[in-house]
């Protein structure tokens, strides 16, 4: 869970060995902090307790995705994926449409490279079950015009 913060892995003493040597991310790893720890325990109780928060970022899923491919914008990643990479190509059209929107206040990402390869630049979406639909509509409606104000559709 989280992963801004350090994680885990568990498995047969072999694989956490192989991980040890060979995983490059080891290096950079730190444990979780005890509220990482305490809040992603929480998470599995009030998921255990109901399905609401997951039908709820289902939905909000589905409401975006379907929209922004039918706008004409080219998404990426599994279509259920809460984080919806909108592919731009271009290093400077994705920095300025991220500012764009964020003129606009909606508060999302361009990646470029080196974070992606060159030529796959994107705006990062991420989707949340605390979101409501006006609010997803609203994002919406800001990549549809700012979209159409940089030549990204029609």
């Amino acid at each position: 869970l989280g992963g801004a913060t350090g994680g885990y892995t568990t498995g047969p003493r072999v694989l956490i060995d192989l991980l040890r040597n060979k995983a490059r991310p080891y290096l950079f790893s730190n444990t979780l902090a005890p509220s990482v720890a305490g809040a992603s325990i929480e998470v599995f109780r009030m998921l255990s307790e109901s399905s609401d928060l997951v039908e709820k970022l289902q939905s909000n899923v589905r409401q975006f995705r379907t929209a922004m491919a039918s706008a004409g914008f080219k998404l990426s990643g599994h279509e259920n994926c809460p984080i919806v990479p909108v592919m731009l190509g271009d290093a400077r059209l994705a920095s300025e449409f991220a500012d764009e929107m964020l003129s606009r206040g909606i508060y999302v990402i361009g990646f470029s490279y080196p974070v992606v390869p060159k030529g796959a630049a994107r705006i990062r979406v991420q989707l949340s079950a605390a979101h409501d639909a006006e609010q997803v509509q609203r994002c919406i409606d800001a990549f549809v015009d700012v979209g159409r104000a940089k030549g990204v559709i029609g």
